[in-house]
């Protein structure tokens, strides 16, 4: 489950050169927080995808509620 979550945001991704600066720019819409700056594009997928790991780790190690990505729900349930 969790690493079809990933899958699905990183499909939402979008990229951007920054011009002046010359480096590509990655972010996730809808995913708060969730973005990477690097020289090429593949090292900014490579660090967007850590990020974005690090960011449903956070969100759920607080209790925050994880928005739902193309249909996909990921959240803890409490067991009694």
């Amino acid at each position: 489950m969790l690493t079809k979550y990933i899958q699905a945001a990183m499909r939402q991704a979008q990229y951007k050169i920054l011009p002046d600066y010359g480096t590509f720019y990655g972010e996730i819409p809808g995913l708060q927080g969730v973005y990477a700056n690097k020289e090429t594009l593949e090292a900014t997928r490579e660090e967007l995808v850590e990020v974005l790991e690090e960011w449903i780790l956070l969100r759920l190690s607080w209790k925050l509620p994880l928005p739902i990505v193309d249909g996909i729900e990921l959240s803890v349930k409490e067991v009694a």
